[in-house]
C-alpha cells in the first residue's frame, strides 16, 4: 500500500520490484494534470453556455464623415490658349531692279513713316538708260512728223491722179508705222524711268524696320535678294489655335459658329509670359474657315490695340478668354468627386444620416472644385472626407470638416502672378482652363 497526498492510499500488485516503485510518483503526476485540465475545459464550456443565453450582438457605430453644404454662387471660368503675337502688316523689303547698293538711308530698328527713304541702287545705268530712251523717242516722233507730211502730199496729188495709188498705200502705212512707234518709245522711256524711280526705295508704309540684310556695295538681284523687313506696331494680332472638341462645345453653346458675330463675341486678355496682364483687351478679328488637317485646331486671331509699343511680333503669350459664367453655380471640392468610366459620383447624406451615391455631370473645374452642371441641389450634404468608410444606404456620422479644410463657398484666393499649367484660378470666384 502506498499513500498518495491526492489520492489517497494505492495498492500495489504484488512482484511488482523496487524500479516501479521509484517510477510510481511521475505516472501520478501526469494523470493528475489531465484530470485538472479536463475539470478547466468544462467549466468554460459551462461559462459559455451561460452568457449565450440571453445577450444580443450590437451594431458597430456609424463611421464619422466630413461633409460640406452645397451653397450656390458666381462662378466663371476661363479657358486659357497658348498664342503668339503678330504684325498684321510683315513686308519684305526686296528691289525690283538688279544693279549694286550704293547707301543704306535707315538705322537699323528705327521707326519710319510712309514715303521715307530706305536704300538707294546705283542709279547711273538707269539714267543712262532714260536719256537713251528720250532719244530713240524723239526719233521716232521725227519720223511721224515726216511720215505724216508725205502722206499729205500723196493725197493731194492721189486726188490729181499724179501718183500711183500703191504710192499712196505706201504712205498711209509709213504713216501708221510711225505713230505706232512713237507709241512703243514711249513705253520704253516709262520703263527706263520706273527703273531709275524702283532704284530708290521708300517705306510702303507706317512701321519699324529690322535690321538691313545687305550692305553698300553688294549686288542686288531684281525681285530675289531680301534687304530687311518692316513691321507694324499698331494694331498688333494674336494668334492661337483651338481644338476641334472645343470648337464644337462652343458651337453647342453659343447657337452659332464661333466668328459669325465677332461684335458679340466676349472680351479677350492677354497674359505675357511674365504673369502680367497687358492693360488693353482684345477683340475677335478672324476665325479661320477650315480645320488644320497636320495639327486637327483651328486657327482663331484677335486685334489688340498697341499704342506704346508693348507688344512686339513673334512675342509669346496667353489669351484669357470667359468660357463659362453662372450666377448660381454649385461647386464641390475635387476630393469629394469619384470618377469611373468617364462617369462622376459623389456621396450625398441624406434623410436619417443615410449615406447615398449620386451621379453628377461636371465639365469645368475651378481652382481645387468641380463646377456641377447637374445632379446636386442647394442645401444638400457632400461626403468630401471618409469617403472609404461609406457604404450606400448605410447610416453615417456627419462632421463639419476640419478648420482649412475645403469650402466651396469660400471666397477663392487671388491668382498668382504668373499662370501655371493647367488650372489656375482668378479673382471673384474665375478660375481658368489652359489649352496648349
Amino acid at each position: 500500500m502506498v499513500y498518495h497526498p491526492y489520492f489517497g492510499v494505492v495498492a500495489r500488485s504484488r512482484g511488482s520490484h523496487e524500479g516501479s516503485e521509484q517510477h510510481m510518483p511521475s505516472r501520478l503526476f501526469h494523470a493528475s494534470r489531465g484530470v485538472i485540465c479536463g475539470i478547466g475545459a468544462v467549466a468554460v464550456l459551462l461559462g459559455l453556455s451561460g452568457c449565450g443565453s440571453d445577450a444580443k450582438p450590437t451594431a458597430p457605430p456609424a463611421p464619422e464623415v466630413s461633409v460640406v453644404e452645397v451653397k450656390p454662387g458666381p462662378v466663371t471660368v476661363y479657358d486659357e490658349y497658348v498664342a503668339q503675337t503678330q504684325a498684321p502688316d510683315t513686308i519684305e523689303i526686296r528691289a525690283q531692279v538688279t544693279g549694286l547698293l550704293d547707301r543704306q538711308a535707315f538705322a537699323d530698328g528705327a521707326r519710319i513713316r510712309k514715303g521715307d527713304l530706305l536704300y538707294v541702287i546705283d542709279q547711273r545705268p538707269f539714267e543712262s538708260q532714260l536719256a537713251q530712251a528720250k532719244a530713240t523717242l524723239a526719233q521716232a516722233q521725227a519720223n511721224l512728223i515726216n511720215a505724216q507730211q508725205n502722206l499729205a502730199r500723196n493725197g493731194r496729188l492721189i486726188a490729181q491722179k499724179a501718183v500711183s495709188q500703191q504710192d499712196y498705200d505706201t504712205a498711209v502705212a509709213q504713216e501708221r508705222a510711225s505713230t505706232a512707234l512713237v507709241d512703243a518709245q514711249k513705253a520704253l522711256l516709262r520703263d527706263a524711268e520706273l527703273n531709275l524711280e524702283f532704284a530708290t526705295l521708300r517705306a510702303p508704309r507706317d512701321g519699324f524696320m529690322s535690321s538691313s540684310l545687305v550692305k553698300p556695295g553688294s549686288l542686288i538681284n531684281a525681285q530675289q535678294t531680301l534687304l530687311t523687313t518692316l513691321y507694324s506696331s499698331d494694331p498688333m494680332w494674336v494668334i492661337f489655335s483651338i481644338s476641334e472638341d472645343k470648337l464644337l462645345e462652343l458651337q453647342k453653346r453659343l447657337k452659332h459658329p464661333p466668328g459669325e458675330r465677332p461684335d458679340q463675341a466676349p472680351p479677350f486678355r492677354i497674359r505675357l509670359a511674365d504673369g502680367t496682364d497687358y492693360a488693353l483687351p482684345g477683340k475677335l478679328n478672324f476665325v479661320d474657315a477650315a480645320i488644320d488637317q497636320k495639327s486637327g485646331t483651328l486657327q482663331v486671331r484677335i486685334s489688340v490695340p498697341n499704342p506704346d509699343r508693348f507688344l512686339r511680333p513673334g512675342l509669346f503669350a496667353r489669351v484669357i478668354v470667359a468660357a463659362y459664367e453662372n450666377p448660381s453655380a454649385i461647386r464641390i471640392p475635387q476630393q469629394a468627386v469619384q470618377e469611373l468610366q468617364g462617369l462622376k459620383s459623389v456621396f450625398v447624406v441624406g434623410a436619417g444620416d443615410k449615406a447615398e451615391v449620386r451621379q453628377i455631370v461636371a465639365s469645368y473645374r475651378l481652382g481645387n472644385d468641380w463646377v456641377v452642371d447637374s445632379g446636386l441641389a442647394a442645401g444638400e450634404r457632400v461626403v468630401i472626407e471618409g469617403i472609404g468608410k461609406v457604404r450606400p444606404g448605410a447610416p453615417v456620422k456627419p462632421v463639419a470638416p476640419a478648420a482649412g479644410g475645403s469650402d466651396p463657398g469660400a471666397a477663392p484666393s487671388a491668382p498668382k502672378p504668373a499662370p501655371r499649367a493647367g488650372t489656375s484660378v482668378d479673382p471673384a470666384g474665375a478660375g481658368s482652363r489652359s489649352q496648349a
